[in-house]
């Protein structure tokens, strides 16, 4: 419980227990139970668009849900997306890049990216069938997620410290399979066809990565959410096109 308690916390502004015993193992045990965060998140969303969907337009309902995801994790991949545009277009070398990435400030590149990431994600929403749209957001958190356990087990950290460098040094070996096992439960119990949608998921994880690593040199924490937030937009995207060839 303790490893889930570390995970919803840092995932998201859910609060419920005391931290102050917690070291940096814990932490890295935690990463195992972020689809089960991503599940919680994806539960969330679902129940939004059931309560609202009768009462609001899908145009405006999709904002609520974009909003409410971005409050619910506290703006963190966000941030994360912000930094690591600021740093990868900067067109400055790696060094540079990490130096811009750990400055408190957002550049123009970070403010532009995430102005088209909010809106690109508000409107395909908007467009995705309705039929299994709370299904997708069901499932869009958990996959997205399970992207952020590939990041750190499969690539190399780029700085010699910060919290991402706890849960990549920290996580168990076998962190990644039982992550695999976790994220294909739910998808195999309520709808197999989302095995496709986590196919993609490690795709777009897979390449984003390798392409921030050869600009890095490895992943940050900044990387991470970076590729969560890209990753839902692409999985949103898919989603779109699923929808237009049902």
């Amino acid at each position: 419980m303790k490893s889930f308690f570390i995970g919803l916390q840092f995932l998201t502004r859910l609060k419920l227990v005391n931290q102050t015993e917690w070291d940096i193992h814990d932490f890295g045990k935690s990463v195992v139970i972020f689809p089960i965060v991503g599940l919680v998140i994806g539960a969330f969303m679902a129940l939004i668009y059931w309560l609202l969907a009768p009462y609001i337009s899908i145009t405006l309902l999709a904002l609520l849900l974009v909003v409410f995801e971005f409050l619910f994790t506290g703006g963190l991949h966000a941030d994360g997306f912000m930094d690591t545009c600021d740093g990868l277009f900067s067109g400055r070398d790696r060094e540079r890049k990490l130096e811009i990435m750990k400055d408190s400030r957002v550049g123009s590149n970070g403010v532009v990216g995430f102005v088209f990431l909010t809106l690109l994600k508000w409107q395909l929403i908007a467009h995705v069938n309705p039929e299994f749209l709370w299904q997708f957001l069901f499932f869009m958190p958990i996959i997205s997620r399970y992207s952020l356990v590939l990041s750190i087990r499969l690539f190399h950290y780029a700085r010699p410290e910060g919290m991402g460098k706890a849960f990549a040094v920290y996580s168990p070996k076998l962190t990644l399979l039982w992550a695999t096992l976790i994220t294909l439960l739910p998808i195999i119990y309520f709808q197999g066809i989302y095995a496709i949608f986590m196919g993609l998921g490690i795709l777009i994880n897979l390449i984003l990565n390798s392409h921030i690593s050869k600009h890095l040199g490895g992943v940050t924490g900044d990387t991470y959410g970076f590729v969560i937030e890209t990753s839902e937009l692409l999985l949103v995207l898919a989603a779109v096109a699923t929808s237009i060839t049902m």
